[in-house]
């Protein structure tokens, strides 16, 4: 049976929606929606380990990490589950998301739902930056918006 969840994103100056759609346990969870109000380019998008906001965005805590492993790409083997990688917002600030994931599940022991997903200011560098924070969080800068991942019909 499929399971399905949806995410409000707010923040000062960005807002949007974001559905998450998994047919079984074993299939890719399919990420789609937009994000607007956003600068042009890049800008990290990932999963956190919280649904909290009683601090805004902070209280999300870091990027969802089950496993321990170190940040990276979405078709990195060595990646955090919460990592997808950045949105691409169009010149008039609107990122149209299309995403599956074969890491994000719906369901079970690690199950994405309760937890948050934060937008960023800058681009991720996919662990690749060689900055001294581009293992653990990809270098994205600050969080623009967040919101948490419920269930939905």
């Amino acid at each position: 049976m499929p399971v399905k969840a949806v995410c409000v994103l707010r923040g000062e100056t960005i807002k949007g929606t974001i559905n998450f759609l998994q047919e079984s346990p074993e299939s890719e969870c399919m990420i789609t929606g937009s994000v607007d109000g956003l600068s042009e380019g890049l800008h990290g998008f990932h999963i956190h380990q919280f649904g909290d906001y009683t601090n805004g965005c902070t209280s999300a805590g870091g990027h969802f990490n089950p496993f321990q492993k170190n940040h990276g790409g979405p078709a990195d083997s060595e990646r955090h589950v919460g990592d997808l990688g950045n949105i691409d917002a169009d010149g008039n600030g609107l990122a149209k998301i299309d995403i599956k994931d074969r890491l994000v599940t719906l369901c079970g022991e690690h199950s994405v739902i309760g937890r948050s997903i934060v937008v960023h200011a800058g681009t991720d560098d996919l662990g690749k930056g060689g900055h001294d924070d581009s293992l653990k969080t990809g270098h994205a800068g600050g969080r623009l918006g967040c919101g948490v991942i419920g269930i939905s019909k």
